[in-house]
């Protein structure tokens, strides 16, 4: 499958919208299986992705020097716009990671944060695949294994972990 294909599934950020999380009395988690080999390939496309500097912050001497000069005068420092997203997307695959414990095969609890990170990335790696001043041309099959597991987030129904008794 091309990255053209994998890339036009990706529904649209325009249109669309995360469901409703609204449950009571728990933590809602959908769990997803997934293979050590899928978190293999996700974090070598993490560290493909991580790469990449869209911003130019790191690549550009005169974007370094600025914001050494903001750093030094403000004490504010200038952050790249991708930096929460890549601690988004570390903290997810630790979190898989974990409930993986090692195994082959498991079951690992997808949150809220988790859908929505899962989400982030693919469109990320669209973006970043088809700007034409950016040269990201990651493995087709790891995109391919990430839009797999998204769809497998979304397909699931949410249930509560670790419920609570109304008299909690």
């Amino acid at each position: 499958m091309s990255l053209d294909t994998v890339f036009g599934q990706v529904p649209d950020p325009q249109s669309y919208s995360f469901p409703e999380y609204a449950l009571s009395q728990g933590d809602p988690v959908r769990p997803v299986a997934l293979t050590a080999d899928e978190l293999t390939t996700l974090l070598d496309l993490y560290e493909t992705f991580v790469r990449v500097d869209p911003s130019g912050v790191d690549s550009n001497p005169f974007f370094r020097a600025t914001s050494d000069f903001l750093k030094q005068t403000f004490g504010t420092p200038l952050q790249r716009p991708d930096d929460q997203l890549h601690d988004d997307i570390a903290a997810m695959l630790n979190d898989f990671s974990d409930d993986l414990g090692g195994a082959e095969l498991g079951v690992v609890d997808a949150t809220p944060a988790h859908h929505r990170t899962l989400y982030f990335f693919l469109t990320s790696c669209k973006a970043y695949h088809l700007a034409p001043h950016l040269r990201f041309d990651p493995d087709e099959a790891a995109v391919q294994t990430l839009y797999d597991v998204y769809e497998r987030v979304t397909e699931q129904e949410f249930y509560l972990k670790r419920p609570k008794s109304v008299l909690e």
